[in-house]
C-alpha cells in the first residue's frame, strides 16, 4: 500500500450539517437496486445460465493524520458477469460500477485496490467516470470482455480483456508482469483484467506452454509486453519460467513450488533491464495449516527483495513516481519487505485473521486484524482495521517528506459485506 493519499479541503459547518447533496442522490439508486433484487428475485425463466453477480459494500472511517482530517467513506461495487459457450467458442464478460461516497475533506477511499475500478494501463477504452465531486465518485468498467477459441484438444486462444496471473507466491509476486494484487488488499475475489491475446498449448497433464501479447497505455506512453512461458512438474515440484519483453524492456523469470515436509514452499525470481540497468527481483514464501484446538490455523510467511525498491526513506517518493510503479509492476515501495498472515477458524462460520506487512529497511509496518462471518453460502460480513506504524512524515514542508514507508498511513476501521448472486 503506497503511503500517498489524496486529500480534499475540509468541510465547512454548513456542509457538515446537511445530508447527501442533490448531485449525489441519484447515485444512491445503485445499492437500492441491489437490495430490491435480493428481496424480489427474478422468476426462474428469466435467470439465464451463465449470468451471475457480485456486490461489495465497504464502509470506512479514517482517523485524522498529517495527511488529512478524520472522515468516513463508503465504497459500493456492483459486478455483473456473463459467459456463453456456442460450439468451440467461449464468450466471457464482466461489467462493474463503483460508487464512492465520502465526507468532503476526508481522504479518498483508495486503500483497497479491488474496491475501485483501476485501469492498470488499459489499451481499450472500456471504462470511464460517470460523476466526480467532493462527496461522490461514480465509475464504470468492463473488467472482462474476451473471446476464447478452442484450437483442438490441446490448445486455445483468448483475445480481449482477461485476467492473466503468473504469480507463484501468494502476496509478494515480483515475477508476475500482469497487474499483481496490492498485498494489503482484503478484497481479492477478482484479478483486474488486461487487454491481451493469450495462446496456450497443453502437452500432457502437467506441462503447459503459453504466449501473451499485451499492448498497454500509461499516460501518453504506449508499451508492448510479449512474453512466452513454460511450466511443468518434475519430481512433485512445479517449475518453469518466462522470457520476453515487458513494457518494451527485456526480462525473464523462473519459479518453483512444492512441499517441504508439512510446509508448502513457493519461490519466484525475475531479472529486468529497466532504465539502463539490470535489476533482480525475488520472493520466497512458506505456508502451512496447523491444527490448534480442533481448528485450522493457516500461516503464510513471505520475504521479497526488489531491486526496483527504495533503499531508504529518501528514495520513497522517487520510487513512487518511477516508471515501474506507474506501470503497476510494483506492489510495495521498499527494497526488502516481509509478510506474515495468520488465519484461524474460530467457528465453522467465523474466522479471525491478522496481516503484518513491513519494510525491513526502515522498520515501518502495517498491521491489519480482521474478523469474518459467513452469514450464508453467498453472503459474508467482515470487520477489520489498518494501523500504520513508523516514523511520521515531516508535515511542515510544502509537500510532506516521508521518513518511512508505512508511518504516514492513517488508522482505518472498516466493515464490509460481500454478496454473490
Amino acid at each position: 500500500m503506497a503511503a500517498i493519499t489524496r486529500c480534499e479541503p475540509a468541510r465547512t459547518a454548513a456542509e457538515a450539517s446537511v445530508g447527501p447533496s442533490r448531485g449525489t442522490r441519484p447515485f444512491l439508486a445503485l445499492p437500492c437496486l441491489v437490495v430490491a433484487l435480493s428481496l424480489f428475485p427474478l422468476p426462474a425463466a428469466a435467470q439465464q445460465p451463465g449470468l451471475s453477480g457480485y456486490y461489495l459494500n465497504v464502509g470506512t472511517h479514517v482517523q485524522e493524520s498529517v495527511l488529512g482530517p478524520a472522515g468516513a467513506s463508503d465504497v459500493q461495487r456492483l459486478r455483473l458477469m456473463w459467459n456463453a459457450s456456442p460450439g468451440p467458442l467461449r464468450l466471457d464478460a464482466a461489467y462493474e460500477q463503483t460508487l464512492t461516497l465520502r465526507q468532503a475533506g476526508a481522504p479518498g477511499a483508495q486503500l483497497f485496490t479491488a474496491a475501485g475500478t483501476v485501469s492498470g494501463g488499459d489499451w481499450l477504452s472500456l471504462d470511464g467516470e460517470l460523476h466526480s465531486g467532493k462527496r461522490a465518485e461514480w465509475r464504470h468498467r468492463f473488467d472482462r470482455l474476451n473471446l476464447r477459441v478452442d484450437l483442438g484438444a490441446n490448445a486455445d486462444l483468448t483475445v480481449g480483456r482477461q485476467p492473466v496471473s503468473w504469480a507463484t507466491t501468494l502476496f509478494l509476486t515480483p515475477a508476475d508482469p500482469f497487474s499483481p494484487f496490492d498485498p494489503s488488499d482484503p478484497f481479492r475475489e477478482y484479478r483486474i483484467g488486461v487487454d491481451a491475446a493469450r495462446l496456450r498449448y497443453y502437452r500432457g497433464t502437467f506441462t503447459q506452454f503459453e504466449v501473451v501479447a499485451r499492448p498497454a497505455r500509461s499516460g501518453e506512453r504506449e508499451t508492448l509486453t510479449l512474453v512466452a512461458r513454460a511450466s511443468t512438474n518434475a519430481a512433485g515440484w512445479d517449475v518453469g519460467g518466462w522470457a520476453g519483453v515487458v513494457h518494451d524492456t527485456f526480462g525473464g523469470a523462473a519459479f518453483l513450488s512444492g512441499a517441504l515436509g508439512s510446509w508448502a514452499l513457493r519461490a519466484e525470481a525475475a531479472a529486468r533491464d529497466l532504465d539502463g540497468r539490470t535489476v533482480a527481483r525475488a520472493a520466497i514464501g512458506l505456508d502451512r495449516t496447523f491444527l490448534i484446538a480442533a481448528r485450522d490455523l493457516y500461516v503464510v510467511i513471505e520475504y521479497q527483495h526488489d531491486g526496483l525498491g527504495a533503499t531508504s526513506p529518501d528514495e520513497l517518493i522517487t520510487t513512487a513516481t518511477s516508471r515501474a510503479f506507474a506501470q503497476s509492476e510494483m506492489q510495495v515501495l521498499g527494497r526488502d519487505t516481509g509478510v506474515l498472515q495468520l488465519s484461524y477458524a474460530l467457528h465453522p462460520l467465523v474466522s479471525a485473521s491478522a496481516l503484518w506487512l513491513g519494510s525491513l529497511r526502515d522498520g515501518s509496518f502495517l498491521v491489519s486484524p480482521g474478523l469474518s462471518y459467513s452469514a450464508s453460502e453467498s453472503l459474508a460480513l467482515r470487520l477489520g482495521a489498518f494501523f500504520g506504524v513508523g516514523e511520521n512524515p515531516v508535515a511542515e514542508a510544502p509537500i510532506p517528506i516521508l521518513r518511512s514507508e508505512y508511518g504516514a498511513l492513517p488508522r482505518v476501521l472498516f466493515v464490509s459485506a460481500n454478496w454473490f448472486f
